[in-house]
C-alpha cells in the first residue's frame, strides 16, 4: 500500500481522537445535547457544500430516507451525545481509550446480527482481553461516591454499542452513494437532534472564542473530512487497512489530554490501556498470523 495511504490512516485516527479534546472544552460552556446538535448540524452543512460542489445525486428510492434517519440517529446522535455527557466524569482520554474498544462491541453485535461476520479465535481472545483492560480501567471510578464515574463510563461504552450496531445495519447501503450517506443521515441527524437540545438545555449560549473554535474544529474536521475521508479511502485500502486507526485514536486522545488538559493517570488507568491494546492487536490478527509460523 503506498505510503499516502498509511499517513492518511494514521491522520484519519489523529482527527478522531482529537474529538475528545473539543467536547472537553465545549461541555464546559454547553450541554452534550448541542455538542451533539452543533457538531452534526455543522457537518452537514459542510457535507453538502461537498456534495453539491461534486453534483452527486440524491437516492430515488424514498424507502431509504426513514433507514438513513435510523443509521443517523444511532451513527451520529445518540454516541456524539453519550461521549461528552461522559467526559463530564471521565478525563477525556479515558473516554478515548474506551472508544477504542469499538472493534470488541463490534464483534459481540455481529454474533447475533443477521448474516454477520462471525468471529475468528484470534477475535473472540481479543473480546475477551478488552474488557478485561475494561474492568481495570474502571476500577479506579468503583470505589465509593464515584457513581458519578461509573455512569459516564457507561454512557462511554453505550456510545461503542451504538457504532457496533451502526456497522452491521450500514452494511445495506452498500449500492448507494457513500458521500449521500453521509449527507443525508448527518441532515437526519440534525434534524433529530435539535429539537431535542431545545427541549432539554434550551437555547445555548456561547460566549467563549475556544467554544466556537472547538465547535468548528469537531463539526468541520472530525465529522465532514473524517466521514468524507473514511468513504473514499476505503476502496483503495480496504477495511482491514483502515481499521488500523483504531490503534491510532485512542493515542491522540491519551496525548492531547496529558499535554492540553493536564489530565492524570493511575497505575490502572496505564494498566488498562496497556491490557485495551494488547486486545486489539489479537482482534486484528495480523501480528499473531505472523509468529504462528515462527513459532512452529
Amino acid at each position: 500500500m503506498p505510503l499516502r495511504y498509511w499517513l492518511l490512516i494514521f491522520l484519519l485516527g489523529a482527527v478522531w481522537g482529537c474529538s475528545f479534546l473539543f467536547n472537553a472544552v465545549l461541555i464546559r460552556e454547553i450541554s452534550p445535547f448541542w455538542v451533539s446538535a452543533g457538531r452534526v448540524t455543522i457537518g452537514a452543512a459542510i457535507c453538502w457544500v461537498y456534495f453539491l460542489a461534486m453534483r452527486k445525486t440524491l437516492p430515488n428510492d424514498w424507502r431509504i430516507y426513514a433507514q438513513l434517519l435510523v443509521l443517523g440517529i444511532l451513527n451520529y446522535a445518540i454516541p456524539f451525545t453519550l461521549f461528552p455527557f461522559a467526559e463530564q466524569t471521565v478525563a477525556s482520554s479515558i473516554v478515548g481509550v474506551i472508544n477504542g474498544l469499538t472493534p470488541m462491541s463490534t464483534v459481540i453485535v455481529s454474533q447475533l446480527w443477521p448474516g454477520g461476520e462471525k468471529a475468528t479465535w484470534n477475535k473472540v481472545v481479543g473480546v475477551f482481553i478488552g474488557l478485561g483492560g475494561a474492568i481495570i480501567l474502571a476500577s479506579p471510578s468503583l470505589g465509593a461516591g464515584a457513581s458519578g464515574q461509573v455512569l459516564g463510563l457507561l454512557a462511554a461504552l453505550g456510545a461503542t454499542l451504538c457504532y457496533a450496531l451502526t456497522l452491521n445495519y450500514a452494511r445495506r447501503f452498500k449500492d448507494i452513494d457513500s458521500a449521500a450517506v453521509a449527507t443525508v443521515s448527518l441532515t437526519a441527524a440534525a434534524l433529530f437532534s435539535v429539537p431535542i437540545a431545545l427541549m432539554v438545555s434550551g437555547i445555548p449560549v456561547i460566549t467563549r472564542i475556544e467554544t466556537w473554535g472547538a465547535l468548528f474544529g469537531i463539526a468541520a474536521f472530525s465529522t465532514s473530512f473524517s466521514f468524507l475521508l473514511v468513504y473514499w479511502l476505503l476502496p483503495k485500502v480496504g477495511a482491514t487497512n483502515l481499521s488500523l486507526n483504531t490503534f491510532i485514536t485512542p493515542i491522540s486522545a491519551i496525548l492531547l489530554g496529558v499535554l492540553v488538559l493536564h489530565e492524570r493517570f493511575e497505575m490502572a488507568h496505564v494498566l488498562g490501556i496497556c491490557v485495551i491494546f494488547t486486545g486489539l492487536i489479537f482482534m486484528d490478527g495480523r501480528l499473531v498470523r505472523r509468529r504462528k509460523p515462527a513459532a512452529a
